[in-house]
């Protein structure tokens, strides 16, 4: 049997990292060795789509890097028992298999374009120079060891909780966001001090200190969403991920409790703009989730929600009738909610003079140079057509402005 056969029925016989078969990089090298007992044009075309694969995942300076970073995400039984810190529970036999896989994974990373084609047995059918026909790559050196790698998942979690930052979750999955919104909190103009505990609950929270729930309320537009994904962004590097769960899914959280309780990270539940009707279901299913449920919250999650409401459950005239007792109980249940919140904050829409102060630093940002009060006429005429005064509204007037003064038109 050939050093290549061999390399060929090494990789079929991954077993714990058997999943990596299914990737893009790994079945496009595998359909490569198959071609090597195939016609030229065939082994010219496998050759190709290889490599091909490599460049649009910017590694053909790499195959190893590619490799790697295929590697890392796999989601199997060593990988999520390392990303608790520990592999002792795995049995020997298991880790014997890691151990061989990781070695095929090493061997297969030195695999150099020069050694296929020293091994394909009618190399002679392509001329004197066959590099002059097909593309190479650079290979490189070890993709990792047991060691490295169990250190690597113990610090950055395991499968697509390693790959991606933010989630959504959706009929029993959470689902990755290969692109979610980027904004940064020096993005973020005024509300600096009414964010502040939101952002000093984060980090004591990244830095496995107590920390507590939070509940951003107040007006529409005001940055309460945003000041979520743009703590993400800020703390992401040190483990931090967003889980959004939409209100219908809330009797979904204790199966995300089960994935996530031993991963080396720290989850965001993100629950936005939260608000019930009398009679809601999901209403009981969140009480239970944030405090007294049989489903405890891990260490390594806290819920952030937002809603317009201070209590979020809308309340009728019809339902405070009835005795005292009644109304009293009706009043303590629409509180009984947001209490169990350690950290309250809320966002009002901004005054004119705040509203001005936005303005102008986001104009400064972007360095505008136009009139300042010529800017805070054209501001207040379109807070004015949008229904009032907001960070969202100033936003929006800056990017319109943006593109009137780029084009020479007065705002």
């Amino acid at each position: 049997m050939s050093s290549v056969s061999l390399l060929k029925l090494k990789l079929s016989a991954l077993s714990v990292y058997n999943g990596l078969l299914e990737s893009e990089l790994i079945d496009s090298f595998s359909k490569l060795l198959d071609s090597m007992n195939k016609s030229p044009d065939k082994f010219a075309k496998s050759w190709g789509k290889f490599f091909s694969v490599l460049s649009a995942k910017g590694y053909a300076d790499s195959f190893s890097d590619a490799l790697f970073n295929t590697v890392i995400y796999d989601d199997n039984i060593f990988t999520r028992t390392a990303a608790g810190g520990d592999i002792s529970p795995i049995q020997s036999q298991t880790m014997a298999a890691v151990n061989k896989d990781i070695a095929t994974l090493n061997e297969i990373a030195q695999i150099s374009p020069e050694m296929l084609i020293e091994a394909y047995p009618r190399r002679a059918e392509f001329g004197e120079n066959p590099f002059d026909i097909l593309p190479r790559w650079e290979c490189g050196s070890k993709v990792m060891t047991a060691e490295e790698m169990t250190e690597y998942h113990a610090s950055n979690g395991c499968g697509e909780y390693a790959r991606y930052i933010a989630f959504v979750r959706r009929n029993g999955k959470s689902i990755p966001i290969p692109n979610p919104d980027r904004i940064s909190l020096d993005s973020l103009k005024g509300y600096e001090k009414v964010r502040q505990p939101v952002v000093d609950n984060t980090i004591a929270f990244v830095e496995g200190l107590p920390a507590n729930n939070c509940l951003l309320y107040g007006d529409r537009g005001t940055g309460k969403s945003s000041t979520v994904k743009a703590l993400l962004n800020e703390y992401y590097s040190k483990g931090l991920r967003l889980i959004e769960l939409p209100k219908a899914y809330l009797s979904e959280y204790p199966d995300i409790v089960q994935e996530i309780a031993g991963l080396p990270l720290k989850f965001i539940i993100f629950i936005d703009d939260l608000s019930f009707q009398a009679g809601d279901e999901s209403y009981a299913a969140l009480k239970g989730v944030l405090e007294g449920g049989i489903a405890s919250r891990p260490s390594n999650a806290l819920i952030y929600a937002t809603t317009n409401r201070r209590h979020m459950l809308n309340e009728t005239v019809s339902a405070r009738q009835g005795d005292e007792l009644h109304a009293a109980d009706t009043i303590q249940e629409s509180l009984s909610l947001s209490d169990r919140f350690g950290v309250q904050v809320t966002f009002l829409a901004p005054a004119r003079a705040d509203y001005y102060r936005i303005i102008h630093a986001l104009a400064r940002e972007r360095r505008f140079n136009v009139d300042q009060v010529e800017l805070e006429m054209a501001a207040e005429k379109w807070a004015l057509s949008k229904g009032g005064r907001s960070p969202r509204t100033a936003v929006q007037f800056i990017d319109y402005a943006e593109g009137r003064l780029a084009r020479g038109l007065n705002l």
